[in-house]
């Protein structure tokens, strides 16, 4: 299995998501202990956001005759060539960060990810699993009075979904900045969530 471990959050080692997404690596390297996993810290090593100059990274066909396509081109084949994917994904403003969604930009690249078929989409990403380690200042469950702020999960559910991922699990610490009790309590339950993550 090939495992490739994103990280987005800028707390560094302050962070929740980023502890969550190594907890999940480390599960799923003890559940298949031949596993590769490639590293890519979003924070420190940010992709160009998606302008006219860099546009042709989205053709297939163009030549990577720039630093910025070659960037957005690795990504892809990154996670082209992995089985499983481990997003670490702090809600930032009711949504992902600003360099976690520059690279699921890069993703988005029809006839590789995507196609147009029949007058409709076709997502070409179905035989991969990806699982997001989430972490929220506060609580945006489905029940809350703020889940009508939730453009962090939905987005990600919706993106995958385009794609054809049908493996997309989120393990969730929420409500971790109301208090240090609060906290502590999301981060145990998320590990135990981790804990409970079968092989692929």
């Amino acid at each position: 299995m090939n495992i490739l471990h994103i990280d987005s959050s800028i707390l560094e080692d302050q962070s929740v998501s980023r502890k969550l997404s190594a907890a999940i690596v480390s599960r799923l390297r003890a559940l298949s202990p031949g596993a590769g996993v490639v590293y890519r810290d979003l924070n420190l090593d940010p992709l160009p956001q998606l302008n006219t100059a860099n546009a042709a990274a989205l053709n297939p066909a163009a030549p990577a005759d720039s630093i910025e396509v070659r960037a957005l081109n690795v990504a892809l084949e990154q996670v082209l060539a992995a089985d499983t994917i481990v997003i670490g994904a702090p809600m930032y403003n009711f949504s992902v960060p600003a360099p976690l969604k520059a690279w699921l930009d890069a993703l988005a690249v029809p006839g590789k990810t995507f196609s147009y078929v029949d007058g409709g989409v076709r997502g070409l990403l179905g035989e991969k699993r990806v699982i997001v380690a989430s972490s929220r200042g506060g609580v945006y469950a489905p029940e809350s009075p703020m889940a009508a702020l939730d453009h962090h999960e939905s987005y990600l559910r919706a993106f995958f979904g385009f794609l054809g991922v049908t493996r997309l699990e989120f393990v969730r610490a929420e409500g971790v900045r109301l208090g240090e009790d609060e906290a502590q309590r999301a981060v145990a339950g998320a590990l135990e969530q981790v804990e409970r993550l079968r092989a692929a």
